[in-house]
């Protein structure tokens, strides 16, 4: 026990000796939750995760012996927590839409039992190791949710329950560690989110995790385990991509933490995430997402402990053998919260006022993801994807620039492409994938060998039309010539075919991998066709009349379910044409001759 010496906003100082850095702590008559981060002689410095409007010195402190925590078992899917894991729907229902300072509820739901089903594969008398799995719990239909022996328990099985209907709060194992210590396990447990899970060791992420957005999959992958980010000024869409990321991508499941933002935003996506269907099930989506909400008038050191309370959860899920999607939105309200927790602790600021250490804190939480062996044997992954809000789109400044040395995937939005429609708002030149070679093991092995090759062909052409566009604001386009002119159109019906995609459509909302590839061969057949034809001395303006054109622009939206020969017929009928108008052509010049 302590008590209250000094209030600075989020920031109080208590008289606690011996309470230790990370230890979570109560403060005051109303019981605000606080977490040590300095220690001077017997002073702790304590951030609040509450408003502390109304804490006096003198009122009474108490430290809890533990650290900032979670807690793990079946129940998280389908929830909404705020930035220290309170459950908000629960919370609605005691005390309506506001949430009362110093209000503690679990996470969990204590009343509602699990059917458990015990692990066939360990005996009574076997020595387990942390993380290994104790038996089966459907959470949801779609998800089996597997019970772990915490990661910091080991020693001999002495007890195991048989297979019956259980609440979390029931003992379903005992164990007994070297010391004989005799360890009670529930099903669910603790843990610190700030310490890292651990696992055997990581493994190389080799699979890409597809979105379904063709901009996304064949320009710039992101592989399972992986680190990206989407960066991009208000405006430029960042909240649909996320959301098409959290529908479409081919993961177990989507934790979704919206970190600072703003409340209309977050209500938004609150009510929209739980109406979308997951395309695999065919059931809501919200059966395999778990969503963390913070909004930015909440107070601001909860968001920087929100992102370390999803990750956590993610890291469960990895242990249990998932693929868990992380989306943090936004970084850059998180590192706000760093730097006025730094501005109040007195510390030195470097760049913009952010603290000293705000890229090895940024580093430290991007190394959380990755593809793991867990202790259990099995295979699971946690991909980070940050989305960062630069204040006027400007890429250079810390938090932008500090993860864009950190992550290997760049998603940048444009708020020029944004202005004139066309989403997704992906800059091809300022994006970039540094798991691309890896990819296209994957996409060689399972759709064409070809796709590096014609990647890498499409890129080159929209560099090409980038060059050429700046070259006709300057003189005009006659200074091109006909191949240059028709590498600007080709560019723009790729744009248009390939680059743009619909959230809103149906049938274009999502694309296959096989789909990506057969548009992207078709849109560089098309051009490298008219460039034959230029070589013989065709002349552009007879290629830019062509109706295959406008044809190729709508290919997206073909549903190749219904009209699978599509894309061949396409294909049969461009090279028709070039040999017609080849065949035409040089009947023309024999005449002329």
């Amino acid at each position: 026990m302590g008590e209250v010496l000094e209030v600075n906003g989020p920031i109080v100082t208590v008289l606690l000796p011996g309470v230790v850095n990370g230890e979570e702590v109560k403060l005051g008559e109303l019981g605000l939750i606080g977490e040590v981060i300095a220690r001077e002689h017997d002073n702790a410095i304590v951030q609040a995760y509450e408003s502390t409007e109304g804490l006096r010195p003198g009122e009474a402190a108490a430290a809890l012996g533990h650290p900032l925590s979670v807690e793990l078992g079946p129940g998280l899917l389908g929830q909404i927590f705020d930035g220290i894991q309170r459950p908000l729907h629960s919370i609605q229902q005691q005390s309506g839409d506001y949430i009362p300072r110093g209000l503690y509820l679990p996470s969990l739901d204590r009343e509602r039992k699990w059917a458990f089903t015990p692990a066939t594969t360990i005996k009574i008398g076997q020595r387990l190791e942390g993380g290994e799995i104790l038996g089966l719990v459907m959470e949801t239909d779609s998800i089996e949710h597997r019970i772990l022996v915490p990661a910091d328990t080991s020693g001999e099985l002495l007890e195991l329950a048989p297979a019956g209907d259980y609440v979390v709060e029931d003992v379903i194992a005992r164990v007994r560690d070297t010391s004989g210590k005799i360890h009670k396990l529930k099903l669910y447990h603790r843990w610190p989110v700030r310490t890292a899970r651990p696992y055997q060791y990581r493994d190389h992420a080799v699979i890409p995790l597809l979105t379904g957005q063709r901009i996304l999959d064949t320009f710039f992958p992101l592989l399972k385990g992986g680190k990206g980010a989407v960066p991009g000024p208000f405006g430029a869409g960042k909240t649909v991509v996320q959301q098409q990321i959290a529908r479409w991508a081919d993961a177990d499941i989507v934790i979704y933490i919206g970190c600072g933002e703003r409340g209309n935003e977050l209500v938004d996506i609150l009510e929209s995430f739980p109406e979308l269907s997951d395309p695999r099930s065919g059931r809501s989506l919200m059966e395999r997402t778990l969503l963390v909400a913070n909004t930015s008038n909440m107070p601001v050191v909860a968001r920087e402990a929100s992102i370390y309370v999803g990750i956590t959860m993610a890291e469960y899920y990895r242990d249990q053998g998932y693929d868990v999607v992380v989306v943090a939105d936004s970084t850059s309200r998180w590192a706000e919260a760093l730097r006025e927790v730094s501005g109040r602790l007195n510390e030195m600021p470097v760049e913009e006022g952010y603290p000293a250490y705000l890229a090895s804190r940024l580093a430290s939480y991007y190394e959380r993801a990755g593809r793991v062996k867990t202790n259990a044997g099995i295979s699971g992954s946690v991909t980070l994807i940050g989305a960062v809000s630069p204040p006027g789109g400007d890429f250079s400044e810390p938090v932008t620039s500090h993860t864009k040395n950190i992550v290997e995937t760049f998603w940048a939005l444009s708020k020029p492409l944004a202005d004139a429609r066309h989403y997704p708002a992906v800059d091809w030149t300022d994006s970039f994938s540094g798991y691309a070679g890896i990819a296209q093991q994957w996409w060689a092995e399972h759709v064409d060998p070809l796709w590096e090759d014609y990647r890498r062909k499409a890129l080159a052409l929209l560099a090409q039309a980038d060059e050429l566009s700046r070259i006709v604001n300057l003189v005009g386009p006659e200074a091109l010539s006909q191949n240059q002119r028709w590498a600007l159109e080709a560019a723009n019906f790729l744009k248009e075919g390939v680059l743009q995609q619909s959230a809103l459509d149906p049938v274009d909302s999502y694309c296959s991998p096989d789909k990506q590839f057969a548009l992207l061969k078709l849109m560089i057949d098309l051009y490298t066709s008219g460039i034959e034809l230029l070589d013989i001395g065709v002349p552009v303006q007879e290629l830019l009349r062509q109706p295959i054109l406008a044809r190729a622009r709508r290919l997206k939206g073909i549903d190749l379910e219904k009209e699978p020969e599509a894309y061949a017929i396409f294909s049969d009928e461009l090279q028709a044409l070039k040999l017609s108008m080849k065949s035409e052509y040089a009947i023309n010049q024999e005449i002329s001759e």
